[in-house]
């Protein structure tokens, strides 16, 4: 045998190195653990193409993700929408086990597809547990609990959430208001308890994976964890005596089961939708979801759409206006982009038009058209004069008020092109004009966007909800307007007398502080109001990374080599107003 072993060195001199261990490398990667996704859906048509749109898009191999989906209980048709997603993506998944059930389409003694009764929970309890038995059975790493107003944008969240290597984490996920997914506190009872630790990681000035008592509508469980094992949603445990509801049956779960809930902020991973009230409709719930949707677009990351769900078109609307304008410089697409789709959404039908560009124009440009600087005007807190961007944005406006005399329209809503739509904006702006037309209210202009600089001082008007007649104001973010109220704008003749289109509004109807300027304007009988509170309100404001402005950050209209910017001019911050002790009409004197 040693011979042998003689011989075989002898002719195979490297035989001895090649068997080395050294020389043997991984033949492969490791395959990524397997994933359990659990959708339990019920009148969520409107959010699940959404949904599904971003589960397609997660960064995790599909192979290695099976799908457990249910629906029941539902008036609209959620059944469908996921039965068609299911019946393509199945091919892409490992696995897919679904439980539709049609009938019944409400539980006994609900007072509404948003209450929650006893039997609700039952059955939603019941679900879960069949899901995370499912995913035991099929001995998987992972089960992703995550409901279908839960939109994960951020395609890394699997993958961030596993290399967290907790027991039960949950991303922490954005929504409209301060509501998320996750409790800092919990009471004896086992109802919400307010800590001084949750806003700080709302707004993520503390980042970080934190322990807390209570993790809903999201979250990951690591199977594999031996403490995991022993936890249910189904039945409660033995002990249990706090509210029948689900999340916090499965948070006492795990406090009895000694597993600590995380939630984790490091990231933005997604939006959760404030649900609609008990009392609400799935109508309210659609409502909340298109204003995630339209904060999602300025705030981003944006929702998708599924590429494998069919989404009917909408159908668009004046609500009850002859026109809707929006203006939008040509060199701000992404603007425009986002504005149509926020009406889409909406469901409002708009005309685009052009802004006048004053960057686009010389000082040369602008005399021909006219244009003339009001005499002794000065921006009231900078100091500087008109700039050429304020005198293309009062053109922009001016054009609009002409071509509605010019087709002699009764009443238009205009908008610009940096705001952001308040809650339920459409039905409350059409509640608000049915009950103006009602009142008989004599009136020019309604502002549903604008800066309030004595909002204190303003009077509500009696026959009409939520309207004040209007003070001093700065912006002109949005407003209807009547052919009445366009006529006097034209008929004052301000191109050839010119300050910011914001400050012209306020002398046209007498609430302006400087006596010269309003000397100018001798008909200053504009009938002004304000929805209150206000629809809309501006993107970004001054100082803010994404804020941009064409109006401020220009140079003076006669002068091309004189440049100006926002500093000094507290028009354009949030909540900005003058120095302590300086009224804006006499802060240039100040100066």
């Amino acid at each position: 045998m040693l011979l042998w072993g003689f011989v075989f060195c002898l002719f195979f001199p490297r035989a001895e190195s090649y068997f080395s261990e050294e020389n043997y490398s991984e033949e492969s990667e490791m395959q990524a653990p397997t994933v359990v996704m659990a959708i339990i859906s019920r009148n969520s048509a409107h959010s699940l193409p959404y949904y599904l749109g971003a589960l397609e898009r997660l960064n995790y191999p599909k192979e290695r993700i099976s799908i457990w989906a249910a629906t029941d209980h539902n008036t609209d048709n959620t059944t469908a929408v996921l039965r068609e997603w299911l019946t393509v993506m199945q091919q892409y998944y490992h696995y897919v086990e679904w439980r539709p059930m049609d009938k019944p389409i409400s539980y006994a003694g609900e007072l509404g597809p948003k209450h929650w009764t006893n039997g609700r929970y039952e059955h939603v309890m019941r679900l879960k547990q069949a899901a995370l038995n499912f995913a035991k059975k099929r001995w998987a790493d992972y089960i992703l609990f995550a409901d279908t107003d839960n939109i994960l944008t951020n395609p890394d969240t699997l993958n961030l959430l596993m290399a967290e290597n907790k027991s039960v984490i949950s991303p922490m996920l954005d929504s409209q208001s301060a509501y998320s997914n996750y409790w800092c506190g919990i009471t004896p009872q086992g109802y919400y308890r307010r800590t001084a630790e949750y806003f700080p990681t709302r707004y993520r000035y503390r980042t970080g994976c934190f322990p807390v008592p209570m993790v809903h509508s999201t979250m990951l469980l690591d199977l594999r964890k031996e403490n995991t094992k022993s936890l249910a949603f189904y039945p409660p445990h033995t002990d249990y005596s706090w509210p029948y509801d689900d999340i916090i049956v499965f948070a006492f779960s795990c406090r009895v089961s000694e597993v600590q809930m995380y939630v984790c902020n490091k990231e933005r991973y997604g939006y959760v939708n404030v649900p609609a009230k008990p009392h609400q409709t799935v109508e309210d719930d659609r409502i909340n979801f298109v204003h995630l949707y339209l904060d999602a677009l300025i705030d981003g990351p944006p929702m998708y759409l599924s590429r494998y769900v069919h989404v009917f078109p909408k159908q668009l609307d004046l609500m009850g206006f002859d026109e809707i304008y929006l203006i939008n410089l040509r060199r701000r697409p992404d603007r425009r982009e986002r504005m149509l789709w926020s009406l889409y959404e909406l469901e409002i039908s708009a005309k685009v038009v052009d802004a006048v560009d004053g960057a686009a124009l010389n000082s040369s440009d602008i005399k021909i058209l006219g244009v003339d600087l009001l005499p002794g005007y000065y921006d009231p807190f900078s100091g500087r004069t008109l700039t050429k961007g304020e005198v293309g944005c009062f053109l922009s406006h001016y054009y609009i008020w002409k071509e509605m005399v010019d087709m002699q329209l009764d009443k238009a809503l205009i908008l610009e092109d940096d705001v952001r739509f308040q809650g339920n904006f459409k039905r409350r702006v059409m509640r608000m004009m049915e009950e103006v037309e009602q009142a008989e209210l004599d009136w020019d202009i309604i502002y549903l966007g604008r800066k309030q600089v004595n909002p204190g001082e303003e009077e509500q008007v009696e026959t009409v909800k939520n309207l004040v007649v209007a003070g001093y104001s700065y912006w002109t973010l949005s407003y209807a307007i009547s052919l009445q109220g366009a006529q006097k704008l034209i008929n004052a003749e301000p191109i050839s007398k010119m300050l910011p289109v914001d400050e012209f509004l306020p002398i046209m109807y007498d609430k302006h502080p400087n006596e010269d300027y309003k000397s100018h304007f001798l008909n200053r009988n504009l009938q002004a109001f304000s929805a209150s509170p206000l629809l809309v309100q501006p993107c970004h404001y001054a100082g803010d990374v994404e804020w941009v402005s064409d109006t401020e950050t220009s140079t003076v209209w006669d002068d091309d080599n004189v440049p100006t910017d926002w500093r000094g001019s507290y028009k354009s911050l949030k909540g900005g107003a003058p120095p302590p002790g300086i009224q804006s009409a006499t802060y240039r004197d100040e100066l």
